[in-house]
């Protein structure tokens, strides 16, 4: 039978990866980190932080082997270390929004008002009937990285610009980084603002990769 020391230094090793996950800040990067490895000044613009502050948080979450790096020239991309990285921080979602009460409040206050989705399984369904325009509605970049095979990439910001482009009569999809990323609610709210027929689905592409469907980049 083992000794108590022996245990409490191998339970100790567990909780570097709780402590390394405590912190909102380091789950966002994660949650970014999940649409494809980035740069450390690409993590910085995306999560608004002072490059100081994201190094110091993604050297905190490589100590504790969660994210691995390479170099390219003179600079560093970081990535996830594996799948498990990806479905731990997609529990820890879970987790805390089936047992915090708060979750909810903040989800909706961040998110806004619900707007008309699509399930992942009708999606699939329909995707291939030319029935629906599928929008990758990320960052170019994420886009670039991995994309449902056939979306258009234009990114929320650009929505406007390329209304015209769509054709009129078609049902659009606009689909982001997952189930708690908001620009999917803002590209339908902006579609539906302009007549046309716009759904989210419901949930993105950090579900999708974990669901192991087919990725193009």
């Amino acid at each position: 039978m083992g000794d108590h020391e022996s245990k409490t230094v191998l339970f100790d090793q567990f909780a570097r990866v709780g402590r390394a996950l405590g912190s909102g800040t380091r789950l966002e990067l994660l949650d970014l980190l999940a649409q494809g490895e980035r740069t450390v000044d690409s993590l910085a613009r995306a999560a608004g932080l002072k490059l100081t502050t994201t190094s110091a948080h993604l050297q905190t979450l490589k100590r504790a082997n969660l994210v691995t790096t390479r170099r390219e020239g003179t600079k560093i991309y970081y990535r996830l270390a594996g799948v498990d990285v990806a479905q731990l921080y997609a529990l820890t979602r879970a987790v805390a929004r089936e047992h915090l009460p708060d979750v909810e409040a903040a989800r909706a206050a961040y998110l806004g008002l619900d707007t008309e989705e699509l399930s992942r399984e009708e999606l699939l369904r329909r995707v291939h009937t030319e029935e629906i325009i599928v929008l990758d509605v990320r960052p170019s970049e994420e886009y670039a990285a991995g994309h449902i095979p056939g979306a258009l990439s234009v990114p929320v910001d650009d929505l406007a610009d390329h209304l015209a482009e769509l054709p009129a009569e078609q049902e659009i999809v606009a689909y982001c980084r997952g189930t708690y990323c908001v620009l999917a609610h803002d590209a339908v709210r902006e579609l539906s603002a302009h007549g046309r027929r716009a759904h989210r689905l419901t949930d993105g592409m950090l579900e999708w990769r974990l669901a192991g469907l087919p990725v193009s980049s």
